[in-house]
């Protein structure tokens, strides 16, 4: 397998975009949509599960994260711009994508906008639309997602000031402070997941990266999941696994009953004993079971 290989993409409106490339060379590009916040690190145990299955990572900071130059009101839609701008300066002509938590709308906007390109879609532990018919949105978060999407909601101005007290404590953490700087958002079977591992050193460096410099990524993310996505979910014609454990309190069990529910050609992989990161555990069989929906060769 090849070493990790950074780049920087040039969007068509002249922005940048950090892109990180981990895998075989011959690989079958896996576009992964990183959580909120987070800025492209390498991650190891997730190149190497999307590896043993022939997929080569590509990852990016989207725009205001790490490198990336910010894009103020930008839509979850306009991901598939810059998704499309990384291909390109690859020269890969199709992919399957993958999102976790607040990267899950940005893998559904490439599988309902890029149907020609983009192959299957997995989710793991996404969020749903903000305006789900029938969905109590916030209902089983933790504490500080709840009071961060409040924030979101009254605007710009409460948003900012609120995110940059939370970023000075994340422009440092480390894998031992991860746990405690999540505070009420872990269940403890998550709590276990991050106990000494590979996991927590990702986590604490992409977060670090995320407020590299400053949170413009991280608000402009909230933003958009508060607003109309820029496509709708019944468009979708490319097959969706949607992963998820119920001991969720970052995003809950409940968003993905809901995308399960709304989402075309869709397969549910639902766990009772698993959390928000504990499902980390399973990555080479969610890649594998990316591929077979996908119907790789």
């Amino acid at each position: 397998m090849s070493a990790p290989h950074s780049l920087t993409v040039t969007t068509p409106d002249s922005r940048g975009l950090e892109v990180l490339v981990e895998g075989p060379e011959d690989g079958f590009p896996l576009v992964y949509h990183s959580g909120t916040p987070c800025g492209v690190v390498s991650f190891p145990y997730l190149a190497d599960a999307a590896a043993s299955h022939g997929l080569r990572t590509v990852a990016y900071s989207r725009p205001g994260y790490g490198e990336s130059t910010s894009q103020p009101g930008r839509s979850v839609a306009d991901a598939v711009s810059d998704v499309s701008a990384v291909l390109a300066a690859l020269g890969a002509e199709s992919f399957v994508t993958f999102g976790w938590s607040g990267g899950g709308p940005h893998a559904l906007a490439c599988a309902a906008l890029m149907p020609e390109s983009c192959r299957a879609a997995a989710l793991l532990a996404a969020v749903a639309p903000r305006d789900a018919e029938g969905l109590d949105w916030t209902a089983g978060m933790g504490e500080e997602n709840i009071d961060e999407f409040q924030a979101a909601l009254e605007g710009t101005d409460t948003l900012t000031p609120y995110l940059s007290t939370q970023a000075d404590a994340l422009a440092s953490v480390t894998a031992e402070e991860v746990a405690t700087a999540l505070g009420d958002l872990l269940s403890d079977v998550d709590k276990l997941a991050l106990d000494g591992g590979e996991l927590a050193d990702y986590i604490a460096a992409s977060c670090r990266h995320a407020v590299l410099h400053g949170t413009d990524g991280w608000r402009d993310d909230d933003l958009a999941f508060m607003k109309p996505w820029g496509f709708g979910l019944d468009t979708i014609t490319v097959p969706v696994a949607i992963w998820q454990g119920r001991q969720d309190r970052m995003v809950p069990f409940t968003h993905a009953e809901w995308l399960a529910a709304h989402v075309p050609s869709v397969s549910a992989r639902l766990y009772d004993d698993e959390g928000h990161l504990s499902l980390a555990s399973q990555l080479a069989r969610i890649f594998g079971d990316l591929r077979t929906i996908a119907e790789l060769p």
